[in-house]
């Protein structure tokens, strides 16, 4: 009986460390409570923290607006949880992204790079995780695997995991993988960066707003 005892202490140790192990390295980006980290660039979108979340809403006329991390990563695996408020809304994550030259009076320049989509599902399925090249390129996503899906849950929360590692990008949603991508071209030229929770510009429409919460990330090696 001491030896059975031993065995089961023994395995539930392992299995705590492993545990342990799986968990070290998470670091959030999000304290849930302010947005210090963060630095908003381009458009006039709002992000204000309320209940735990970050919640953007979009204002009339702006482009694109983006809420940025003020450190870059390179190869890392990113999760967060996500909601459309609105499913008219279309948004997305920013990875590896930097900003263009200013123009003008511009603070910021145009916010460039790789963004996992964020979009609802609605009737005929939608683009949620595919990966669009955010003014470099567009759809970097190959047409042939654009494929309309109903992963993304409408009026729910969302479970986004990224892997960016090299010049490969993987997606999940809701523990689905979406898209398993290699391009080389677009490691070259944006290796790493900044992370970026887009508000969508919407014309006239509006206001419609998107939510995140328990966004953490782990470098890799």
């Amino acid at each position: 009986m001491r030896n059975l005892k031993a065995v089961f202490t023994g395995l539930f140790l392992f299995f705590a460390f492993v545990s342990f192990a799986q968990q070290k390295g998470w670091v959030p980006l999000f304290n849930g409570e302010n947005l210090d980290g963060w630095i908003k660039k381009n458009g006039q979108a709002t992000y204000v923290v309320e209940d735990g979340m970050i919640i953007g809403t979009t204002a009339k006329d702006s482009p694109n607006s983006f809420l940025c991390t003020q450190q870059d990563y390179g190869n890392f695996e990113l999760e967060f949880d996500v909601k459309l408020l609105d499913n008219e809304l279309n948004s997305g994550v920013q990875i590896r992204s930097t900003t263009k030259d200013p123009e003008g009076d511009e603070k910021f320049g145009r916010v460039n790079g790789p963004q996992v989509e964020i979009e609802a599902s609605g009737e005929k399925g939608g683009e949620a995780g595919y990966i669009y090249g955010e003014a470099s390129g567009g759809w970097m996503t190959p047409e042939e695997k654009l494929i309309a899906h109903e992963t993304f849950r409408d009026g729910a929360w969302n479970t986004y995991r990224i892997v960016a590692n090299g010049a490969r990008i993987q997606t999940w949603i809701n523990g689905e993988q979406i898209s398993d991508l290699v391009d080389e071209e677009k490691f070259e030229s944006h290796p790493k960066g900044f992370i970026g929770l887009q508000v969508h510009g919407v014309g006239q429409r509006g206001p419609f707003q998107v939510a995140w919460k328990n966004i953490k990330i782990k470098a890799l090696k």
